[in-house]
């Protein structure tokens, strides 16, 4: 089995393998190709499941625990796990549809998607703006409404409500869904694309890139300034995971193989570990080049710097070598907890938003301490993984069409529905 075969299956559709006698494969298989319905992928919930604990422990407020996260070690952090996975599922779910069942029967599924993933959004801002208003009004402490950034819509509530709908308007911490939903909205062009050319999609992609940092190009939020997440630019790491999908890791298996490839990236993860020392050993910093400093900072994350991006690039190379797909860790009771909150994304970063306020809430007026601090985290979790699990036994027990369902849609679950 080479490094393509784990990550996109051991049976690619369109292969001599898959197809009857008589058939030739080279005439007959599509532009992208996609990993025969089977075991499902328990890496990509295992890192999405812990994308999803690492931007809960990251909305609390600064303390011992943050340390372990990852972006404290590197350029790039759990965002960029959880838009990488995103398209990558995505991409396999609805790119399988638009194969088997046309473009608009796919399409049809995936604006249905989006439509699932506004309505939580939508469901998320008034369940946030309720929780940050009672908690500032019972203590009489309006530095909750302007530090998590409501202060407007207690000011203009009728149109910062329509701003909202129209995703303009955001809270603190409630930036990741309007991107997801932009970039879902895009997923029927794109896959249609990669269904005619996949490189020169994912070429496409990076022209776009380029020019959204060359004419700084963005999307206005309401009252004034931008989006956080750039979907103009972030765009690129979304289609790169559908790539991926799509055949572009198969591709890519001698250069995922490479010793040189290994190092390469391993040196640059030694790097950029550096560069993060010198932010909190200011002591460091006279050994860094000024030339060099000049020409990385600032290190942006609303429109994915290339030195973000490749950053995780380098993470996923190695961890793409080193975690196999028939690794017996992923069948760990220690690691289901990860792999639980990983496949319901959706209803767990929802929760997390929630919670990681209530969190900032307690620390702020109980105690601030390591000790507290650490023991809200660890409650998050635990609360967050209590609910995956409620979420997972409903769906293969209480609810009786779904395992024929499953069976159905393959791992739609793994785009976060069906």
């Amino acid at each position: 089995m080479t490094i393509a075969d784990q990550v996109t299956g051991s049976t690619i559709a369109g292969t001599a393998d898959a197809k009857p006698a008589g058939i030739t494969p080279r005439a007959a298989a599509p532009a992208i190709t996609l990993p025969a319905i089977g075991e499902r992928e328990l890496r990509l919930d295992l890192f999405r499941g812990l994308a999803l604990w690492l931007i809960f422990i990251d909305h609390l407020p600064t303390s011992l625990l943050t340390w372990f996260t990852i972006r404290n070690y590197g350029f790039s952090d759990a965002t960029e796990i959880f838009i990488f996975i995103s398209g990558y599922t995505a991409a396999f779910v609805y790119g399988r549809a638009m194969l088997e069942n046309g473009v608009v029967i796919a399409t049809a599924r995936i604006l249905r998607r989006v439509w699932q993933i506004y309505v939580a959004h939508v469901f998320l801002f008034t369940i946030f703006l309720a929780e940050i208003s009672y908690v500032a009004t019972s203590f009489e402490n309006p530095l909750y409404t302007e530090e998590m950034g409501i202060m407007d819509f207690l000011k203009q509530p009728d149109v910062t409500i329509v701003q909202a709908l129209l995703l303009r308007f955001r809270p603190v911490n409630m930036d990741v869904l309007p991107l997801y939903i932009v970039l879902m909205l895009a997923l029927p062009l794109i896959l249609w694309s990669m269904k005619w050319k996949p490189d020169v999609t994912l070429g496409l992609s990076v022209v776009l890139y380029a020019v959204t940092w060359e004419y700084d190009l963005y999307f206005s939020a309401y009252p004034n300034g931008f989006w956080a997440f750039n979907p103009l630019a972030w765009q690129l790491l979304f289609v790169f995971g559908a790539w991926c999908a799509l055949g572009g890791a198969r591709r890519m298996s001698r250069i995922l193989a490479s010793p040189v490839t290994m190092w390469i990236a391993i040196a640059y993860l030694v790097a950029a570990f550096y560069v993060t020392l010198t932010w909190y050993v200011p002591q460091l910093g006279h050994l860094m080049p000024k030339r060099i400093e000049q020409w990385m900072y600032p290190i942006d994350k609303t429109d994915l710097d290339v030195l973000r991006f490749t950053h995780f690039l380098a993470l996923a190379a190695l961890t793409v070598r080193f975690l196999p797909r028939t690794w017996p860790g992923l069948k760990s009771r220690w690691l289901r907890p990860l792999i639980l909150c990983g496949q319901h994304s959706l209803e767990i970063f929802c929760l997390g938003v929630f919670l990681a306020f209530a969190g900032h809430f307690i620390l702020a007026e109980v105690s601030g301490g390591a000790a507290m601090h650490a023991l809200i985290s660890l409650s998050g979790i635990l609360i967050m993984w209590g609910v995956a699990w409620v979420i997972s036994w409903y769906k293969s027990v209480a609810d009786k069409s779904g395992a024929k369902t499953k069976n159905a849609v393959g791992n739609a679950d793994l785009a976060g529905g069906g």
